[in-house]
């Protein structure tokens, strides 16, 4: 059976915004959908989110694919970092995945503490990309967190399918996504 793991990004949880919908939707398409509560992801930390996610997932294999949001993409990344190098994964959807954050974002209370490890600390890409081929990343144009110039990083590193939305801000409560037709599309071509 396909499995797809869904990880939240910093602040979120597996009970609100689009997280239920793609949930449901896979599961009617027969995967076994896991949403995790990420570990203190109020504060999210590398060294605590990636031990989580190899924990949970165990035994990856070709049936196995991930959907990250926000900070969740990059957690996606650095866990398929630390696979041995024979482990092969199905692919990956990204929405509002992130290397930088925007200016405004970086001036909030907090969030350089947070996520200057995330954004300083460097990623194999090409270690990652042994392990799957298989990606797409989703951005807004608007999206007031993430700078769309990231899109292009996506594509360069991992050669990522890239698909710009239109007015669609983080992808969460505060643009009240609750679904994303198009990433349930999109994903559904890299699982055949």
């Amino acid at each position: 059976m396909k499995r797809v793991f869904v990880i939240h990004g910093w602040c979120g949880s597996p009970y609100k915004e689009w997280f239920p919908w793609i949930k449901k939707e896979l599961e009617k398409k027969g995967f076994e959908v896991q949403i995790p509560e990420m570990p203190d992801y109020d504060n999210p930390k590398i060294e605590k989110g990636i031990p989580f996610l190899k924990k949970l997932v165990k035994n990856p294999d070709k049936d196995t694919y991930f959907i990250g949001h926000s900070i969740g993409c990059q957690t996606i990344l650095r866990y398929l970092e630390t696979l041995p190098n024979e482990t092969k994964v199905g692919g990956c959807a990204f929405v509002s995945g992130w290397f930088h954050l925007s200016e405004e974002t970086m001036q909030e209370e907090g969030t350089p503490e947070v996520a200057n490890p995330w954004i300083e600390s460097p990623i194999n890409f090409d270690k990652i990309l042994n392990h799957t081929t298989k990606f797409i990343s989703i951005f807004s144009n608007d999206d007031p967190c993430v700078p769309i110039s990231d899109s292009k990083i996506f594509k360069e590193k991992l050669n990522s399918k890239i698909i710009i939305l239109n007015g669609r801000g983080h992808f969460n409560e505060d643009s009240n996504t609750t679904e994303i037709p198009e990433l349930l599309k999109e994903f559904l071509k890299i699982t055949k």
